[in-house]
């Protein structure tokens, strides 16, 4: 029984020597048609074609030879090697990598890499994969059939990215095109292909890179709970609403949790404070106000931390009929009739706060109608001058957060 499998990633360039020699010996091999037909597959060996992994490792260890697998680009880097690997399987694992099609795509794209981040995207996970091509600047996505190009740009309807759409890397019929992410829709693409989403980015220099996958001076500000006016420097000596309180803000975000692959709403968005946070944990934001001003001081409080985000102006319910799914989302405005219409898109999470008992008793029914424990807190915060420790400014608010009881506690 084979106990052992050679991996050979395969780029379009010719073989290594390490790698002929590990096919020359194969009596099993398995891949793609593409890989199967090349001249380096000895004639008698047996031939498995790629698609369940599972399948195939199953069909290696039963194997009375040597087994080779090739698959395409490096099969270490979100490949075929973690599934062969798996305890199940009892095989050992050789590989022979070769340059990742993240890699090539970038470099066809003559373009740098290490502050991309890079996702999967299956049907299952094309939501999430989008999400992420919202909240950063430069994403490279790793498609599948059914989650490619057109439907990528499809779910970034109103968001503008450039889109560098790697068709067949490394084959006579690869293909290299560079449109804007409102046509790409309108396109019929070769499988297998890479789309490097690009944009969103609030510009200036780069920093010197030595963190992978992000920029390594972001966020700009540490901790979270910002003070208002650093957010939005027009709050600044202004006395604000009890629903912008920081302390307000920081417990909603730790009850939310928004995290790279989510989408937040952050409905009534004023300043932008609550937006520009849930950005800065890597979520994509949707920030929604009828208000105009507040569309523009969010759009202007993006900017300065280096955050992309989306407005959407329009008063909710309404406005909110035609956005994407939620994962979590903030209500500071609309009360009873936008919990409503927040709990039928069944988001995991929403806070809401309210002024007064009554409204919070409403806030609170709403949710649990909706399918959603309750937690109701009354939160109170004094703001005291350090000089002589008088109060500066009182706050009395009741926070209330809904967590999806379908959902499992993450």
């Amino acid at each position: 029984m084979a106990d052992r499998v050679t991996v050979i990633g395969w780029d379009g360039s010719p073989l290594t020597a390490a790698a002929r020699s590990a096919l020359s010996a194969a009596t099993l091999v398995a891949g793609a048609a593409h890989h199967l037909a090349l001249p380096e597959v000895p004639p008698g060996a047996e031939r498995i074609r790629l698609g369940s992994v599972d399948l195939a490792a199953r069909r290696i260890a039963g194997h009375r030879g040597t087994a080779v697998v090739l698959a395409d680009g490096d099969p270490g880097f979100f490949g075929v090697v973690r599934t062969l690997r798996a305890p199940e399987h009892g095989l050992e694992v050789e590989v022979v990598p070769a340059v990742s099609s993240v890699a090539a795509a970038f470099a066809r794209a003559g373009m740098p890499w290490e502050d991309a981040r890079i996702v999967v995207a299956h049907q299952r996970t094309l939501r999430r994969a989008v999400n992420v091509c919202r909240a950063h600047p430069k994403v490279a996505v790793l498609t599948s059939p059914g989650a490619g190009p057109a439907e990528l740009a499809l779910l970034l309807d109103g968001v503008h990215r450039t889109f560098v759409v790697c068709e067949e890397l490394g084959t006579d019929r690869e293909q290299v095109s560079v449109l804007t992410s409102d046509k790409a829709a309108d396109h019929s693409w070769r499988d297998p292909n890479v789309v490097l989403v690009i944009g969103g980015t609030a510009g200036g220099p780069p920093a010197a890179p030595w963190l992978m996958g992000q920029d390594p001076a972001a966020p700009p500000v540490r901790g979270w709970g910002l003070p208002t006016e650093e957010c939005d420097p027009a709050a600044r000596g202004t006395r604000t609403g009890a629903g912008e309180d920081p302390s307000l803000r920081a417990a909603q975000l730790a009850r939310l949790g928004p995290r790279t692959g989510d989408l937040v709403w952050d409905i009534g968005c004023a300043g932008g404070a609550f937006s520009v946070e849930a950005a800065r944990f890597g979520a994509a934001v949707i920030a929604v106000d009828l208000d105009p001003t507040a569309c523009a001081r969010t759009e202007q409080a993006a900017r300065r931390h280096g955050v992309p985000l989306q407005t959407v102006r329009g008063r909710a319910p309404h406005i909110l009929e035609n956005l994407p799914e939620p994962d979590v989302v903030r209500i500071a405005a609309g009360g009873v009739a936008v919990v409503t219409a927040c709990t039928d898109r069944r988001p995991e999470r929403i806070v809401a706060h309210a002024s007064t008992r009554d409204e919070a008793e409403a806030i609170g029914a709403a949710l649990t109608d909706g399918g959603y424990t309750v937690e109701s807190l009354l939160l109170q915060t004094v703001g005291l001058d350090p000089h002589d420790w008088s109060e500066r400014e009182r706050s009395v608010v009741f926070l209330l957060a809904g967590r999806r009881t379908d959902t499992p506690h993450s």
